[in-house]
């Protein structure tokens, strides 16, 4: 439970007092945007404390150190990590394992700061210097293929991170932010020219064809021949099927085997708002792989029907 007589209260009508106590403390904050403080981002949760909404021991990869900076910046006390967004740790590094990986991109989509590299249907792998610890790639990896390892010994929180690694987390997140935006933004204009492109005539208005352009008897009619399937197109869909369904049953393996020596899933359960919409977007994106909720289901267009998680 939060105690709020810890939040730092600010009138809310005094947004450039805000803003600027929000940027000191986002400039105390590790950089990892693991979202476990409840919020978006560490710029997000730097805002929710400035303006009085979130406590300042909410952050597990700040750890205690965290904490006590964030108390002598804000004149408060201080205070014990909240247990409730996770326990101050030595410091990860994703490692995918290759044999596994079925080059689904979820795990690259779900990292914010670009740490993984990759290509869909390709293999990926992590570049270290960047991977902040985040664990954001684990719970969309539909076939469990990635382990988060502790790389920095016995240090944890800030004695496992520098002040360097923060600020060029930052930039990583923020080149991140600005292509995904980016991305958005060709998308959005993307669909507004195929709209205006089907968008229908008036009625009793027909489209007449281009000048000099010869009509079919079918075009006439008004009737749309089918368009023929393409072999290779079909073979292709055939190939990545089966592709899945062998990386599939290495999964399901490797997961047995841990199960027969005691081991929980990786993958975790008890993950924050931010986190589950991520997840609840990886499946829509695994049923247009022809995957499921389910690991042990099979792929769509294989002999058993796909079944709902």
């Amino acid at each position: 439970m939060q105690d709020n007589s810890t939040f730092r209260r600010i009138p809310s009508n005094d947004v450039s007092e805000v803003s600027a106590l929000a940027q000191r403390i986002d400039a105390l904050l590790p950089q990892t945007q693991c979202t476990k403080c409840g919020y978006a981002g560490c710029r997000p949760y730097a805002d929710a404390i400035a303006s009085g909404q979130a406590s300042y021991n909410q952050c597990p990869p700040g750890g205690a150190e965290g904490v006590a900076r964030l108390a002598k910046l804000l004149d408060r006390p201080i205070i014990a990590l909240n247990p409730d967004n996770g326990a101050e740790r030595p410091r990860p590094r994703a490692v995918i394992d290759e044999s596994l990986c079925i080059g689904c991109t979820l795990c690259l989509q779900a990292c914010p700061v670009d740490a993984i590299v990759g290509a869909a249907k390709l293999m990926h792998t992590v570049i270290e210097d960047r991977c902040t610890g985040c664990d954001l790639c684990v719970p969309p990896c539909p076939v469990d293929c990635i382990d988060m390892v502790p790389v920095t010994g016995e240090r944890t929180g800030w004695d496992a991170w520098s002040q360097t690694q923060a600020d060029d987390a930052r930039s990583h997140f923020e080149v991140n932010q600005a292509r995904l935006a980016k991305d958005r933004a060709a998308r959005e204009a993307r669909l507004a020219a195929r709209a205006a492109r089907v968008a229908p005539a008036a009625p009793g208005t027909p489209s007449a064809p281009a000048s000099g352009q010869d009509v079919s008897p079918v075009e006439q009619t008004g009737d749309v021949a089918p368009a023929p399937v393409a072999d290779e197109a079909a073979a292709a869909a055939a190939r990545k099927q089966a592709i899945i369904q062998a990386a599939l049953a290495r999964a399901r393996e490797k997961k047995a085997a841990l199960a027969a020596e005691g081991l929980a899933p990786k993958n975790t359960t008890h993950v924050s708002a931010a986190v589950q919409a991520q997840i609840d977007e990886a499946e829509a994106r695994r049923k247009r792989l022809g995957l499921t909720a389910d690991d042990d289901a099979a792929p769509s267009g294989a002999d058993s029907a796909p079944q709902k998680g």
